[in-house]
């Protein structure tokens, strides 16, 4: 999954999910934006075609209000939402995927994930099928899952199902959960990185140093390390200023140096800056 020097990275740069559809590479993050219609919108002005919502966030129906304001195409946006653990279940994630199609006023959602395991095996799996069971009525266009670990994603592997077609995961250069991401390339999934610029904690020598290198601002270098390892970073901001800025990250590449020193930052689960739940049971 790492990108090789023929395939040059643009902002309309996707990779294509073993459910046949494609992804754009970059996506924009809306945690924590209880008014994301204006930071969607702006996002889109920015050239971002991919947003990352979940239910839990309560901003789905801003984000489509978006993708109506900003007067594009439903088919030229990829929009994700997520079930969080207090809602899984069998009949709740059936419903709960009829309420976010609902506040969206969407006929699909590209992608639908499983937010987080901690609801224990049984529910997890039930959840799974239900989301199967909405990708095959034309609900969902691909199912994936977020904080998984590698046993979360061999239960699915054991029911002899279709594999997730994503996991999103905190992923940065301090926490680089390399035996989930090894197991998601050696099962053809997409890696998605939250948290892509630690939460704004960029002050590290070494981002630092890179940055000043090529006269670029620590978010655009982390981001850029994320998409070169061929992962789908999701950047979140709520300042326009920001959020372009993130999006300016294709007239420039970071060397095998760069990319070597950021590397060498991982501290395991000490580097999360986030919940990041994949050890659950």
């Amino acid at each position: 999954m790492s990108e090789s020097n023929n395939d040059k990275l643009t902002i309309n740069s996707t990779v294509k999910l073993s459910s046949g559809y494609e992804m754009p590479r970059l996506g924009f993050g809306v945690y924590q934006n209880t008014d994301a219609t204006p930071s969607a919108i702006e996002a889109f002005k920015a050239g971002y075609r991919h947003v990352d919502s979940a239910q839990v966030y309560r901003n789905e129906a801003q984000v489509a209000q978006a993708v109506r304001a900003a007067g594009i195409n439903r088919g030229d946006v990829f929009i994700t939402t997520k079930c969080v653990s207090k809602t899984h279940g069998y009949e709740s994630t059936k419903k709960g995927v009829d309420e976010s199609l609902a506040k969206m006023k969407f006929d699909y959602i590209d992608l639908f994930l499983i937010h987080d395991p901690l609801s224990g095996t049984e529910r997890r799996l039930e959840t799974y099928r239900a989301l199967l069971e909405a990708k095959a009525a034309g609900k969902i266009r691909t199912v994936g899952v977020s904080n998984y670990n590698v046993k979360h994603m061999e239960e699915i592997k054991a029911k002899g199902w279709e594999m997730p077609a994503v996991n999103q995961i905190e992923l940065q250069p301090f926490c680089q959960q390399k035996e989930i991401v090894k197991y998601c390339k050696e099962n053809n999934i997409v890696v998605q990185a939250y948290c892509p610029i630690v939460r704004g904690k960029m002050d590290h020598p070494v981002i630092q140093e890179v940055a000043a290198k090529h006269g670029r601002d620590p978010a655009q270098i982390l981001i850029r390390w994320s998409l070169q390892h061929g992962y789908v970073p999701l950047p979140k901001s709520a300042t326009p200023s920001r959020i372009h800025s993130n999006a300016q990250v294709y007239d420039f590449e970071l060397d095998e140096e760069d990319m070597q020193k950021l590397d060498a930052l991982d501290r395991g689960k000490a580097g999360q800056v986030s919940w990041n739940p994949v050890n659950a049971d």
